[in-house]
């Protein structure tokens, strides 16, 4: 039987973690009262007596939570920002290379990518990797997301009674280009600027569309929207979760895979203006979904276990 604490289990990730792991009879969960679950030492106890921690609170408090553990032998799966560019941390996302696959393998602290990132990453990390683009291109990444990855609170507005007439209408936010998913797509793809990044948040649930877009001119190998197309099939031809696309259609909706654990990739546009889009769920391959992945592999389970 493998123990499991969900540090965190009230807020959004924590809660789909628990109903994700609830049904198996391979796994035992724990988790604290809401009387305790501040409370350091109950806390504690509870990290250092488990095979598997999920961190699913803020920073401050995710780092506070892998300084408790002293039991060498547990496994600490982080979904909050706190490790994600951390070298020492294994970054959760297998399918961008068989390195990253093999690291979360034998790795003890495994980062949950963030939702937007998840998207940017999937499709900037292979062009880089494949020497398609240059680490100094100017991208600029659109990503259209539910309003459950605000969490609690902003769903809570969402779905409040005579809300605010705002919320009928998307919101573009982060003005500021000081996101907090910044640093992680920029670090994971090994890029020498982070990109111009626009997010907007819209009236559903869950689901996610992120968009890059390309200008054929840019690329460092010559390669029309065709070519693209077949790159981003071959690189994810293994993978049990991400699938490419083979058209992109006129309208493109963003809650396409919600519930799911499924990445779907679509290339479009033409020769000269490229356009990727990554397709996904917010609250599945853009967090709990992943990191319940995650812990299969650490666990050398198949990493389809409980996931659709």
């Amino acid at each position: 039987m493998i123990n499991v604490f969900i540090d965190g289990k009230e807020g959004t990730t924590g809660l789909q973690i628990f109903e994700r792991l609830g049904k198996r009879d391979d796994i035992r969960i724990s988790s604290l009262s809401e009387k305790l679950r501040k409370d350091l030492k109950a806390r504690k106890e509870q990290i250092n007596a488990a095979d598997i921690v999920f961190l699913c609170l803020p920073d401050a408090a995710a780092r506070e939570s892998v300084s408790l553990c002293e039991n060498k032998q547990v496994k600490i799966i982080d979904a909050s920002t706190a490790h994600r560019t951390d070298p020492s941390w294994a970054y959760g996302f297998p399918e961008l290379s068989e390195e990253h696959r093999k690291k979360i393998a034998v790795s003890r602290r495994v980062a949950v990518p963030g939702c937007h990132a998840s998207g940017f990453i999937s499709l900037v990390y292979p062009l880089v990797a494949g020497g398609i683009v240059s680490p100094d291109y100017p991208f600029v990444c659109h990503s259209v997301t539910g309003y459950s990855g605000g969490g609690k609170k902003m769903i809570a507005e969402y779905e409040a009674d005579g809300r605010d007439g705002a919320l009928d209408s998307p919101r573009q936010y982060g003005t500021s280009q000081m996101h907090k998913h910044l640093p992680e797509m920029k670090a994971v793809c090994g890029l020498q600027c982070e990109p111009v990044f626009n997010p907007i948040v819209s009236d559903f649930y869950s689901g996610m569309c992120v968009t890059v877009p390309l200008y054929g001119r840019l690329l460092q190998k010559k390669m029309s929207v065709n070519d693209i197309k077949r790159y981003f099939a071959e690189y994810y031809a293994s993978s049990n979760f991400i699938q490419v696309a083979d058209e992109m259609p006129a309208y493109l909706p963003a809650n396409e895979l919600s519930g799911t654990n499924r990445m779907k990739i679509y290339v479009g546009g033409n020769d000269e203006r490229i356009l990727l889009a990554s397709v996904f769920d917010n609250l599945g391959k853009g967090a709990s979904g992943a990191a319940v992945q995650c812990m299969n592999i650490m666990l050398g389970l198949d990493e389809r276990v409980s996931l659709l």
